[in-house]
């Protein structure tokens, strides 16, 4: 396994965070129901997501039902290993706070 001493900073943002954890857990979501799941704006979550489209940790995919337009999301394998080491980066910490006090 990979070990890196940083946190990711770009999961660490709790949108960015709840966004790959919903992903992590579904295997694609769309705009509208991680909107909902997430309790966020249109603006906040595209801005977000984009930027995990950007680093490939995220797959978009946009068509169109009837006239309407629809965009699903799906986590990429680099953003399922991306999570999996921030998750044990938050392990570690845990674990070395709860050891120490």
């Amino acid at each position: 396994m990979e070990r890196t001493t940083e946190l990711d900073r770009l999961i660490h943002d709790r949108l960015r965070l709840g966004i790959l954890s919903a992903l992590a857990v579904n295997e694609s979501l769309s705009f509208t129901e991680l909107r909902d799941l997430l309790n966020t704006s249109d603006g906040n979550l595209s801005v977000h997501a984009r930027k995990l489209e950007d680093a490939d940790y995220l797959a978009c995919r946009k068509s169109f039902r009837g006239r309407v337009p629809h965009t699903d999301y799906r986590l990429t394998a680099k953003g399922r290993r991306a999570l999996q080491r921030y998750l044990d980066h938050m392990e570690a910490l845990i674990a070395a706070t709860r050891a120490g006090s």
